[in-house]
């Protein structure tokens, strides 16, 4: 990989968030990650998504060092840096306060699996992560917002939960690389969406089977995953 093309897949996943309808004005952010360099490039802080090109992209190092670009990189970098190195597997990374999915995180609620389009991306109920201390705010703000999301992760798989919803503020999502993450968010916002009409519709209404979840889910994505064409 070039840093330039990741520049622009970075970018890209900015962009998608943006066409997808999952940011206003300035929220949210992607980034990804070359780990065989040990940089990240992520959207500079503040900065309207129209006006974005790949050399606004800010590249920085693990610690957060800016190594390339003029601008501030987000100020989420510190979270999205967490994320990398607790959950090695992962090469993109976003962060939205898309409406319905930020709905069920300011409701600190996990969304159930209540249908198959929920079961072919995420294995079980999007998880919610406790509420933040005074202190954790007060102090490292973001990087405690990391900590949190790792934290909600002690007995769930990153791999197979690419997404988490941080109380009282949103989502994030990740994946292999950007583009994946942006993918995530996207599907998230549409199962948060789905759920709250579910719940509308029917208070009651309960999750899925666990034999429902498991053929959807595994059907995409398991050791004999049969969903989609062999890539050559």
């Amino acid at each position: 990989m070039l840093l330039e093309e990741l520049r622009r897949q970075v970018l890209d996943a900015n962009l998608e968030l943006g066409r997808r309808g999952l940011v206003l004005y300035t929220f949210g952010n992607a980034s990804g990650i070359w780990r065989d360099q040990g940089l990240v490039v992520i959207k500079p802080s503040g900065v309207p998504y129209e006006e974005l090109t790949p050399e606004h992209m800010v590249v920085t190092d693990l610690n957060g060092t800016v190594v390339e670009g003029d601008l501030r990189p987000s100020s989420d970098l510190p979270t999205h840096l967490v994320l990398y190195r607790n959950f090695p597997s992962i090469g993109g990374v976003t962060h939205t306060h898309s409406e319905y999915a930020t709905a069920w995180a300011q409701a600190r609620q996990p969304i159930p699996c209540l249908g198959t389009t929920h079961a072919d991306y995420f294995y079980g109920p999007v998880p919610v992560t406790e509420v933040m201390s005074d202190s954790e705010i007060a102090t490292e703000y973001e990087k405690n917002t990391g900590d949190v999301i790792v934290r909600a992760f002690a007995s769930l798989d990153y791999k197979t939960m690419p997404a988490v919803l941080v109380a009282n503020h949103g989502p994030f999502t990740w994946g292999p690389d950007a583009s994946a993450a942006a993918h995530h968010a996207v599907v998230l916002e549409a199962v948060a969406k789905m759920a709250s009409f579910s719940f509308g519709i029917d208070p009651s209404v309960q999750p899925v089977s666990r034999a429902l979840l498991d053929k959807h889910y595994l059907r995409k994505h398991g050791a004999n995953a049969y969903y989609g064409q062999v890539r050559k």
